[in-house]
Order: C-alpha cells, then structure tokens, then sequence
C-alpha cells in the first residue's frame, strides 16, 4: 500500500524522531530497558487526535513490558512532544509492538523449508 504524502505522513515522521530523541534523553527512570527501544512507523489519524506508535524492541521477553511502559510514559510524552512541534493539538500517543519482523522472518523460513523440501524430492 502506497502511503501519500500529505500531512498526516509528515507529521508521523516528525513525530517518530521526537519520539526517538524523547525515549532516549527523557525516559531514564522507565522500569524497563528503553535503550534498546525502536520506533518503527507512527501513524496518526486525520483529525489527529491519535497516533499509534509501532514499536520493536531487541529483547523479545520484554516486549509486552516496554509497550507498557511506553503507555504509562504516554501523557508524559505527549507534553513533551507539545513543547517541540508546532501543532494546534497533539495526537494521543497508542503504543504498539511491531511484529513485522517477526512475519517476515517466519516466511522467510517457511520459504527456506519449501525450498529445501523441492531439492529432496527431486533427488
């Protein structure tokens, strides 16, 4: 799906290097290791009340606990994000993981395996 650039796209991508410096400078006492944290794609509504923020994270166990994390911190970005960008309102921050990778890698193995059971049923 092509996305078109109209403002909520530029928008999101400001938003998503913000957020990027913010989680890093800003987060230092989060429960959770936030260094390890990657903003991926923000996506805000028309009216932009909202903004779902993906998310990907290196260590996998801790996943749902930086989401969590991320989402208590929320009102507390947001402000943050409201003294840097120049908007009339700033959206609702939604933390989502992004599991892409994880789909990807999957039918990439999936594909691997197909592959390898083509050769051995040629032979």
């Amino acid at each position: 799906m092509a996305r078109r650039f109209d403002r909520t796209v530029r928008v999101g991508d400001q938003m998503q290097r913000e957020l990027t410096d913010l989680i890093r400078s800003e987060l230092k006492d989060a429960p959770v290791r936030l260094e390890m944290v990657s903003i991926t794609e923000v996506r805000v509504s028309r009216d932009f009340g909202h903004a779902r923020v993906y998310v990907t994270t290196l260590v996998d166990e801790e996943r749902d606990a930086v989401v969590e994390a991320l989402q208590h911190a929320a009102p507390f970005l947001r402000k943050l994000l409201g003294r840097r960008m120049r908007l009339r309102t700033i959206p609702r921050l939604h933390f989502q993981y992004d599991d892409t990778m994880e789909k990807g890698n999957r039918l990439a193995h999936l594909i691997d395996e197909a592959i390898a059971s083509d050769r051995d049923g040629d032979d």
